[in-house]
């Protein structure tokens, strides 16, 4: 199902193209980024601590554009179990520990050599720790290529297809109780990797954007889907409220395969 929802959007993606005959505008040249955090604690009758953050730097000149981006999520609060034990007094015993119930980290790189003002050859790589996911370790390199199918003031559309190689490492069936423990062996094979990145402005302080990639692989395929919506205080500083979805479709006994996490960050551009 989250193939073919790439697939209609590859296949709009090349429809938009073909009715686009203006040249894009030439991208902002030389560096930037922003990088964005947010921080929630609470003390009292519940206990937890939240921390997001991600920082994305872009390089851009007549041939290359770059990419580089790295992100964290790290979440602990009070969990409460329930042990039974019939020959314990009593036999069910209740216990509330402050534990790590997040705790991922992910970065992303890419490099794109422009052969017009609207293809590009790309090389991307990934690689991210989740110690909560199904899959403890995911890493894939790829190559393929990328076509800037709108780009202007108030829109921006483009999107990725390749292939490349995938390797994953599984999380036992035990992970939930346990996530240190990864007990499964390591998956790694052959993967076709694709990605559409839309931006709209509504005006000179409001954007929404949404990425979405997918990495398909002979046992897994696993989808990302970001929405972010941005509004700027001042040049520099902004509030952003971002959704975010993650998806594997095979996931062994125990685990979820769908993750979902909502934010509200700062945001600063540089």
């Amino acid at each position: 199902m989250k193939v073919r929802a790439l697939a209609a959007s590859v296949l709009l993606c090349v429809s938009t193209a073909a009715l686009a005959t203006d040249p894009p505008p030439p991208p902002k040249q030389g560096w930037s980024g922003a990088g964005e955090a947010g921080l929630a604690a609470s003390s009292g009758n519940t206990r937890t601590e939240n921390l997001n953050a991600k920082i994305t730097v872009k390089y851009n000149d007549d041939r290359w554009k770059n990419e580089f981006s790295a992100s964290a999520l790290r979440s602990e609060a009070n969990v409460t179990t329930t042990t039974t034990n019939a020959s314990a007094d009593p036999p069910t015993q209740t216990t509330t520990k402050f534990q790590l119930t997040a705790n991922r980290f992910e970065a992303g790189a890419s490099a794109g050599y422009k052969l017009d003002d609207r293809s590009y050859v790309v090389g991307a790589a990934r690689y991210e720790h989740d110690q909560f996911s199904p899959y403890n370790d995911q890493s894939i390199a790829s190559l393929g290529y990328g076509y800037q199918v709108v780009k202007n003031p108030s829109n921006e559309l483009a999107f990725e297809v390749g292939g490349g190689y995938k390797s994953v490492q599984p999380t036992s069936a035990a992970s939930p109780s346990n996530p240190l423990h990864v007990g499964a062996d390591a998956q790694s094979g052959a993967a076709a990797r694709g990605k559409v990145e839309l931006k709209h402005s509504f005006n000179s302080t409001t954007s929404i954007s949404n990425t979405y990639l997918v990495e398909s692989t002979s046992g897994n395929t696993f989808v990302q889907n970001d929405t972010g919506l941005q509004v700027k205080m001042t040049n520099r500083l902004g509030l952003k409220a971002a959704y975010e979805i993650r998806h594997n479709s095979d996931v062994l006994p125990g685990f979820k395969s769908t993750d979902q996490l909502l934010t509200t960050n700062l945001v600063y551009s540089f």
